[in-house]
């Protein structure tokens, strides 16, 4: 196996309007959520505008967008992005609550995980999702 430790970082979206939403997901990832991976570059974003910048732009390996983010929800940015951008990467959004994960479905999201943020869970969906992406 590889080292990961020495391979280029994979580069992590996170869009929330909310800036302790935006904390809560970088803190819970932190910098190697996983030995099998490399390094992660979080790159946080605020404005649904500068996410499609960002996606359109290439070299994300996954999306984390805030459902809740207002005025523009991760949801329909989520669908908006698999339905225009080329190879998206995988997008996991962060619902209202568990119930919600439906909207995920709805939205061609890969994964959801609910509000408030569960640090593990989110670290384990987020290391799933990364492991099973396409080699670039």
């Amino acid at each position: 196996m590889a080292d990961s430790t020495h391979s280029t970082p994979l580069r992590v979206l996170v869009y929330s309007s909310d800036a302790d939403t935006r904390h809560q997901v970088v803190s819970a990832l932190g910098t190697h959520p996983h030995p099998d991976l490399p390094e992660l570059d979080c790159i946080e974003v605020a404005t649904a505008a500068v996410v499609i910048a960002r996606m359109d732009a290439g070299g994300i390996d996954l999306a984390v967008l805030d459902g809740e983010a207002a005025p523009a929800g991760g949801l329909g940015i989520a669908k908006q992005l698999k339905d225009e951008v080329t190879s998206c990467p995988p997008i996991l959004v962060l619902t209202g609550r568990a119930d919600d994960a439906w909207l995920a479905s709805w939205s061609r999201a890969e994964a959801a995980v609910a509000h408030p943020i569960d640090p593990i869970r989110l670290a384990e969906t987020v290391v799933g999702l990364l492991r099973r992406r396409p080699a670039a």
